[in-house]
């Protein structure tokens, strides 16, 4: 079960008309950022469902940039993020399509940075929550409420032994974890959250098990 608090049940202080179209769109891509890692040089957002059909008339589009550009929901530059993006050199672009059986508030984000590149599809399911459904081609669950560690590897017996050993180790209790692979003995994607904060002494030796691939922490969204 996840967090929640009086504010989850009031709604987000936020600039714009909407949560799911302003303050949802904000914190997806603010998330998007987060798992890529670094500043977004390129984008193409494609837009699906109420997203495609009404998302411009409600700035979800603004809202979108502001989130890749490191903004929060009441950031009041949020108005401003095409000009933004554009002094900072981000180039972006919206396309709009189809992306199956989503939530009619989905967006899927191709990112480029200086270190590389990610995909990312997530929803903003109502009152500025989302969720996050995918990651390149690994289905996830992620709420942006918990400290988040993102782990590549080879699907072999004793990896998720290994990582969950780590954590209890390191006195950091589980909150929810998923495993998905693209097929048995390919690579795999583990997401873990987690109750306490998760360090860089944690993320290193993480980073140094067998099998890994790459590993990242996600903080949570504000």
């Amino acid at each position: 079960m996840s967090k929640s608090n009086v504010f989850d049940l009031l709604g987000p202080i936020m600039v714009g008309p909407s949560s799911s179209h302003t303050a949802g769109a904000v914190r997806l891509g603010a998330m998007a950022r987060k798992i890529l890692g670094e500043e977004p040089l390129e984008g193409i957002i494609t837009l699906h469902g109420s997203f495609a059909q009404t998302g411009k008339g409600h700035g979800t589009n603004l809202a979108l940039i502001a989130g890749l550009l490191g903004m929060a929901p009441d950031d009041e530059r949020i108005p401003e993020a095409i000009e933004i993006a554009k002094e900072r050199g981000f180039k972006v672009r919206f396309e709009t399509a189809d992306l199956g059986d989503v939530h009619p508030n989905t967006v899927k984000f191709n990112l480029s940075g200086r270190e590389g590149t990610i995909q990312v599809v997530g929803s903003s399911v109502g009152g500025g929550t989302i969720l996050v459904r995918q990651i390149n081609n690994f289905k996830v669950e992620i709420r942006g409420d918990y400290p988040t560690l993102v782990i590549l590897h080879q699907d072999l017996p004793g990896v998720v032994a290994q990582v969950t050993l780590l954590l209890a180790t390191a006195q950091i209790n589980i909150a929810r974890m998923r495993v998905s692979r693209e097929k048995k003995g390919a690579q795999a994607l583990m997401v873990l959250e987690t109750d306490q904060k998760i360090d860089e002494a944690v993320l290193g030796l993480t980073r140094r098990l067998p099998s890994i691939k790459q590993a990242l922490v996600i903080e949570p969204l504000e």
